[in-house]
C-alpha cells in the first residue's frame, strides 16, 4: 500500500525501493517536468506491478 501510494506521489522514489536506482533517475528527471509527472507515474505503477508478480 505504501509503495503505491509512492508511486503516485514520489514514482522515482518506487524505483529505489524495488532496487533500480539508475530507472529512479531517469524518473526524477522526468518528474522534474509538469508535463512528466503523469508518465513517471505510470511507469512507477508498471514497475511495481511487475516486481510485485516477480516476488510474490
Amino acid at each position: 500500500m505504501i509503495r503505491v501510494l509512492l508511486a503516485f506521489f514520489l514514482p522515482w522514489v518506487t524505483f529505489f525501493t524495488i532496487g533500480r536506482p539508475i530507472a529512479g533517475i531517469i524518473c526524477l528527471i522526468l518528474q522534474v517536468t509538469v508535463l512528466g509527472w503523469v508518465p513517471a507515474a505510470l511507469w512507477a505503477f508498471l514497475a511495481l506491478r511487475s516486481y510485485d508478480e516477480e516476488h510474490g
